[in-house]
């Protein structure tokens, strides 16, 4: 009877050991789990805040560029002038090609 009690202890102990084994193992998923969450999450908070700054600059843009303020007009008005600077050609129409 001695060494039938001293089998069953040994089995209890090896299915408590399993047991805290199999606990242990979730336990290290669920921690897994929870720092992919939060690196994605940050992943998310930064993407979004670039889009919002994206937009916020879009916005701002066209509000500055709606603007009838005279330093905006002067600007407006050289950036005018660069363009049609830009689009005149280098020679004459009717002048000689370079040899």
């Amino acid at each position: 009877m001695k060494n039938k009690d001293k089998g069953r202890k040994w089995i209890w102990w090896f299915l408590g050991a399993l047991v805290a084994l199999q606990i242990y193992f979730v336990q290290e998923l669920v921690a897994a789990l929870a720092l992919f969450a939060l690196a994605f999450a940050a992943i998310a908070i930064v993407i979004t805040g670039l889009y919002l700054l994206q937009r916020s600059w879009a916005a701002a843009v066209v509000r500055v560029a709606n603007s009838r303020h005279p330093a905006i007009a002067a600007v407006r008005q050289g950036v005018n002038a660069m363009e049609d600077v830009a689009r005149r050609p280098f020679r004459r129409p009717g002048s000689e090609a370079a040899r």
